[in-house]
């Protein structure tokens, strides 16, 4: 059996731009290209896109994921890997789904839902990631002050967060320069924003790291499927890539 890239995109959840861009990166090169320029995954394309994936939500690199596959050479190993990941991701929705239920059934009884008790597992999935990228520190102590502030303190934050990227959204759709001015004052109230999370380099003022932080975010917003929607679209994302990259190369 085969597949469009445009079938192979909805069944997977991303988009086939994704797909493209895997193919330029020679991750993901299509099982064959037809007369009429289409192009076609098989069930051999399938299985290794499953694992492209995979390790993406872990949160490696493209460069990183591509050592993996030059060196993978069993299949069934890979896949063991993948249905163990998915087993992982059963037992963190698990735990949504019981914090959910227990803030309900407080909701109910008049009682204050516990706060930990309604966050748990919400945070789960970027545990490793943070810890792959920035070390067990940055985790435990970002990890600390979030779960130390009040549920209204928390709202703020996200609601902080929401308003930053909706004026990034604005700022792309102005049709502005990643390198202008304007798009350049964004760029530094992302870092500030940044600086106020306890464990990061730019909150401890570690000015090398601060760089490397910033850089590596702007390249993963762009790469990452569940950040490249964040800003709107893809062209959204990469002028945020653009614009963050320009301030940590000249204004950091």
């Amino acid at each position: 059996m085969e597949w469009t890239i445009q079938e192979l995109a909805v069944r997977a959840g991303v988009t086939s731009r994704t797909l493209r861009h895997y193919d330029s990166f020679g991750l993901l090169a299509p099982s064959r290209v037809g007369a009429n320029g289409y192009r076609y995954y098989d069930s051999t394309s399938v299985v290794r896109l499953q694992r492209i994936l995979l390790m993406r939500r872990l949160g490696m690199g493209l460069p990183a994921i591509a050592e993996v596959l030059a060196d993978e050479v069993d299949v069934c190993d890979g896949l063991r890997a993948h249905i163990t990941a998915l087993e992982e991701e059963r037992d963190r929705v698990e735990r949504q789904i019981r914090s959910a239920r227990d803030t309900l059934d407080a909701l109910r009884a008049g009682t204050e839902p516990q706060q930990d008790v309604m966050l748990a597992g919400f945070n789960d999935p970027y545990k490793d990631e943070v810890i792959s990228r920035w070390g067990e520190r940055v985790f435990r102590v970002s990890n600390d002050w979030w779960h130390g502030k009040t549920l209204d303190q928390q709202r703020a934050w996200k609601q902080a967060a929401e308003d930053l990227v909706a004026a990034w959204v604005a700022a792309a759709r102005s049709g502005i320069s990643p390198t202008s001015e304007p798009a350049q004052a964004m760029a530094a109230r992302h870092v500030r924003w940044l600086s106020r999370i306890p464990g990061t380099p730019t909150a401890d003022g570690d000015r090398e790291r601060s760089i490397e932080m910033v850089t590596c975010l702007g390249d993963m917003y762009v790469d990452d499927p569940r950040f490249a929607t964040m800003y709107d679209d893809a062209d959204g994302a990469r002028f945020v890539r653009d614009a963050l990259q320009a301030y940590a190369r000249t204004r950091m």
